[in-house]
């Protein structure tokens, strides 16, 4: 396996999650009421999966790596533009994090259903972000990429891969635990 596979199927785990906030979005919107459990999920997701554990990946290794490369202009300006919309992301999911505490902690029916349409147009902005982000790497970026390495090196960062998912799950737990002390 190259290592794009991974990064592969992790997008279309993803992709379930967009398809469910898009229900969840469709009936904010029309019952203007969060499902609390089911945003703190998502937020959960997207932070810890989606962000920590693939674009962590991407980032920490694959574009590491890449910037080592002699990139064309056009993968040159791909990948910046790739880190660019890993950060827009990042910043979508802080707003909707704010939401969601707003939402959460009032008590004035009015002002949660401001807020229940606050989270639905970030969960919008989130659904119509990642079905676009996912297709320009995986159709236009991925594949290309792994032409600037050599077997050797594309086992290396698979294995690299493999360890970095491997040490997920203690960082986020202790970084939890670190919290609270």
């Amino acid at each position: 396996m190259i290592p794009i596979g991974p990064l592969m199927i992790e997008h279309r785990l993803i992709e379930r999650l967009i398809a469910l906030m898009e229900k969840q979005g469709d009936r904010i919107k029309k019952e203007k009421l969060a499902d609390i459990d089911f945003i703190d999920n998502c937020i959960d997701f997207i932070k810890t999966y989606a962000d920590r554990c693939h674009h962590g990946k991407e980032e920490d290794i694959l574009f590491r790596d890449l910037k080592n490369k002699t990139l064309s202009g056009a993968h040159l300006k791909m990948l910046n533009e790739l880190i660019d919309e890993h950060e827009y992301a990042r910043n979508l999911t802080s707003k909707l994090v704010n939401a969601r505490d707003k939402y959460f902690s009032s008590t004035i029916d009015a002002e949660r259903q401001l807020f229940a349409f606050e989270i639905y147009g970030y969960l919008k902005d989130l659904l119509d972000f990642y079905p676009e982000h996912i297709k320009k790497e995986d159709k236009e970026f991925f594949l290309p990429c792994m032409e600037y390495f050599t077997d050797e090196e594309k086992d290396k960062m698979l294995n690299e891969f493999l360890e970095f998912d491997r040490k997920l799950i203690h960082e986020k737990y202790k970084k939890i635990i670190e919290n609270y002390e």
